[in-house]
């Protein structure tokens, strides 16, 4: 009886995790195209400051509606420590990334930030003691390939002293660290609070922190464009990171890590699409994406394509062996 009830509810968690992660990918992927165009009238703390404002106000506007607000009544110390220290990785992710740009290329540090995926996975066998068979860590291992071939014409740091490179790296792969350990934090928490509440106290705590550094005179002389920029990477932080936390909630972290991986390749798209429709040319120019880049798209979404469907091969066996 249980396993009869227990299938249909796997296979909706299994299309709800999907969806979620579909989503924030998709806005994740259009989030560098308006932070390039922001850089022109905000500083990246002012912005970020703004964006965590906005969805922590529309975040506690639709949770007191809703009454899930209660839920933090119920909360011990050793839960709101978690919280707080979810909020403190991310903020760090934030900050870190952006100061990696001083030592390394975009193209090079997008790249570096690329083991996060996998740090992510690898944090769901250690602390949530998933399990990852061999196939998904051959999947693993072709992604990295994929990956590294898809971002190997921005690699070029022949110009760069190589102990700034490595200072880069450093950087970079403590901002991939601390997303992971954010990402993992608040998947331990989903048993407490729902996603949309731990993401409520991230945004409170990260507008407290950032407020000193924030220049606010800045919004006085935005444009209505600009606030328009604006308003869509707030939306982006509410949407991108709300469904990202849902995705944990029904999803394995290595499904989730896996599809993470899809994230620059539709983030070159979208680049590619406004380059082609001729939006903001002074901004945006072709990226030349050779035959090596192009095949290494097709090795990360066979990748991806694979850790996906493999759980859904394995439940429809089990639901055979069960049958006969």
């Amino acid at each position: 009886m249980n396993l009869s009830h227990n299938a249909p509810q796997a296979n909706n968690h299994a299309q709800l995790g999907l969806i979620f992660i579909s989503v924030a990918i998709v806005f994740w992927g259009m989030l560098p195209i308006a932070l390039k165009l922001s850089g022109a009238f905000i500083d990246p703390v002012t912005l970020t400051w703004f964006r965590f404002l906005v969805a922590l106000v529309v975040s506690i506007l639709i949770q007191w509606s809703a009454g899930s607000l209660k839920q933090f009544a119920a909360l011990d110390a050793k839960v709101w420590l978690r919280l707080v220290l979810a909020g403190v990785f991310l903020m760090l992710n934030y900050v870190s990334f952006v100061y990696s740009l001083d030592y390394l290329a975009p193209g090079a540090a997008q790249l570096n930030f690329q083991t996060s995926p996998f740090f992510l996975a690898f944090g769901g066998v250690l602390f949530f003691k998933e399990r990852l068979n061999a196939v998904q860590l051959s999947c693993f291992a072709t992604l990295a390939l994929g990956m590294l071939m898809f971002f190997h014409p921005y690699l070029d740091l022949s110009g760069a002293n190589n102990h700034q490179v490595w200072i880069g790296v450093m950087i970079i792969q403590f901002s991939a660290l601390s997303w992971t350990s954010y990402a993992l934090l608040q998947k331990s928490l989903l048993n407490r609070l729902s996603p949309a509440n731990v993401l409520l106290v991230i945004y409170g705590l990260g507008i407290f922190v950032m407020a000193p550094f924030s220049d606010f005179s800045q919004f006085a002389s935005m444009d209505s464009f600009e606030w328009q920029i604006a308003l869509f990477c707030a939306a982006n932080t509410l949407i991108a990171y709300g469904c990202f936390g849902q995705s944990m909630k029904y999803w394995p972290t290595a499904q989730v890590s896996a599809m993470l991986a899809l994230t620059p390749v539709f983030s070159f798209s979208a680049t590619a699409l406004v380059v082609s429709i001729g939006w903001w040319p002074e901004v945006f120019h072709a990226d030349e994406l050779d035959g090596l880049s192009l095949l290494g798209i097709g090795v990360i979404i066979v990748s991806v394509m694979v850790v996906q469907l493999l759980p859904l091969y394995r439940n429809r066996q089990a639901k055979r062996l069960q049958a006969a």
